[in-house]
């Protein structure tokens, strides 16, 4: 397995290369010295350009994007902005490769993730129809390996490898902790509407470096699709009630919750409000979360401003920060007591 030994974030001007990246963009152009490669080059901490300058581009007649390569070259800058020069260019198989060295992904491995998903389903399913439905889905390897990979959305949030994932097990989550405080509420049909709120977002994008939408994505939305794929396994539990049936895909249907944000229907049980509000409240939060992560909180406590949130994020001080200041500043005291006195 081919792992990298340097990342994107850590290159500085000068620095020799001799590393994998995934090569994500190869436009061909034109200078006055001769043709010329210009190149995107991607790793999980970010992506950096890369020339091919004349004579070495001869070398290379064409060049597949959305490949893993082997890089090596020289870390420059131009206009203040760091480029590779690229002395040579070969490319990898992909079996040779870790994909979380490349992309951004979770920073539990979505194995796992889905193996507590399933666990969290299991242990809170106890209607045996309910059980089976959620079973046969689980365990359809189709749909397990796409799992795995699919990203939540192509920009906004969850928007990498796993991310998926990462948003249905947090929207469960999410919706156990409510049917903790309203008891009344249907738990099981809220755990099943939860794992199969976003399931259609597995054919909704296509991909596994750069994703986009598929012509069903454009076409029909994840919403659509995801009835669509629950259809296929409802028609083999022959004992889940229609009434049941029909909750789950109101919910399903309706969790965007308003008809601006594409909700086919809105809300109009308990239990779908909830899903609602759950699947609103995880995807605002990583959002939040990466758009203070970008941010150098030594310079600045705002955010860029965000387009979909219609507003910049404060970076507030954490009552944390202080609890435990006041913790080191008591070990440190503790210390310098139990120091020998000098004679």
């Amino acid at each position: 397995m081919t792992k990298k030994k340097k990342f994107i974030s850590e290159l500085r001007h000068g620095d020799i290369i001799d590393e994998f990246f995934i090569l994500t963009k190869a436009r061909q152009g034109t200078s006055k010295n001769g043709p010329y490669w210009d190149l995107e080059l991607q790793d999980r901490t970010g992506k950096i350009p890369g020339k091919i300058w004349y004579p070495v581009s001869k070398q290379y007649p064409s060049i597949q994007e959305e490949s893993f390569v082997k890089i090596q070259g020289q870390v420059d800058s131009f206009r203040d902005n760091l480029q590779i020069i690229v002395n040579k260019l070969s490319l990898l198989d992909q079996q040779e490769i870790s994909w979380s060295d490349f992309l951004p992904s979770t920073t539990t491995p979505p194995e796992v993730l889905l193996k507590e998903l399933e666990d969290l389903c299991f242990k809170n399913l106890k209607y045996k129809p309910w059980k089976k439905f959620c079973g046969l889905i689980l365990r359809d390897e189709n749909l397990r390996e796409k799992f795995i990979s699919a990203p939540a959305a192509k920009n906004i949030h969850h928007a990498y490898r796993g991310g998926l994932l990462e948003h249905t097990l947090n929207v469960c989550k999410i919706c156990l902790k409510i049917a903790d405080l309203y008891p009344d509420l249907d738990r099981e049909i809220l755990v099943v509407g939860a794992l199969l709120h976003d399931i259609g977002k597995i054919e909704e994008f296509s991909g596994d470096i750069s994703p986009d939408y598929t012509d069903k994505g454009h076409l029909l939305g994840h919403i659509v699709l995801g009835i669509n794929i629950i259809e296929t396994f409802l028609k083999k539990v022959t004992d889940l009630d229609q009434g049941l049936i029909l909750h789950l895909k109101h919910i399903i249907i309706s969790h965007h919750g308003e008809y601006e944000f594409g909700s086919p229907k809105r809300p109009k049980t308990k239990e779908a409000m909830v899903l609602h509000f759950a699947d609103n409240l995880d995807s605002k939060m990583n959002l939040m979360n990466s758009m203070i992560q970008e941010i150098n909180q030594d310079e600045d406590s705002w955010t860029k401003y965000q387009r979909a949130l219609g507003r910049r994020i404060f970076n507030p001080p954490h009552t944390q920060e202080f609890i435990q200041d006041k913790e080191k500043q008591k070990k440190r005291s503790i210390k310098e007591c139990l120091l020998p006195l000098k004679g």
